[in-house]
Parts: structure tokens; sequence; C-alpha cells
């Protein structure tokens, strides 16, 4: 069993920035792929962005292509989400998950393990 916990979010002015990190324990999750996901209220959760096992391929979603970088630190294991240039349209709560599979899969929510999730909040 994995248990994710998320931490990092809070409240920004838009072009602000935050880092987003999910600690993961219960066992190894080395050779997982790591994905963010974003839910805002009312709305479906979305992919946002995925880094495979070893850190070298990343996938993003086109909302935050640019602004946003994830990454891992598998001595650590945790996972990473930088995010930059932030507007009020990122507002969620933002996921973090685990996946046996590919970043492509993780990219259709097809994930093993999720956090609770932790607030962020861009204002205008």
């Amino acid at each position: 069993q994995v248990q994710l916990v998320e931490s990092g979010g809070g409240l920004v002015q838009a072009g602000g920035s935050l880092r987003l990190s999910c600690a993961a324990s219960g066992r190894t999750v080395n050779n997982y792929a790591m994905g963010w996901f974003r839910q805002a209220p009312g709305k479906e959760r979305k992919f946002v962005a995925a880094v495979s096992w070893s850190g070298l391929s990343t996938i993003y979603s086109d909302s935050v292509k640019g602004r946003f970088t994830i990454s891992r630190d598998n001595a650590k294991n945790t996972v990473y989400l930088q995010m930059d240039s932030l507007k009020p349209e990122d507002t969620a709560v933002y996921y973090c998950a685990a996946g046996r599979g590919t970043i492509a899969s993780m990219s259709r929510l097809s994930c093993d393990y999720w956090g609770q999730g932790t607030q962020v909040t861009v204002s205008s």
C-alpha cells in the first residue's frame, strides 16, 4: 500500500509561484509513474502533469505547458510540481497520484494511488 501526502498549497496572486510536494510512504514509488491532477469546484478532475519512474520523461496538459514543471527525487520518495506564472483559472484542489502504468496512461487518469489533495487559490 502507498500513502501520498501533498503539501505546499496556498493563496497566491496571479503571476506568482508555488511549489507543491507529494511525499510517498508505505512502500517505495521509485518504479511508479507519478502525476499531478486538479479539480476545480463543480468540475471533473483533470490531468496536469506526469513523470516517469526514472524522471527522464514528462508530459503536461496544454493548459500548464511552459508554466509548470514536474520533477521527482526517488531518494526522498517525493514528487514536486513547480507552478509559475499562475493564473486565476489554476485555482483548484491539486492531487498527487502514483501509477504502475505509463505517463500516457496517467494522463487518462489511470492511477493506482491518490493523495488527499491540497488547495491552490490564485487571486486576480
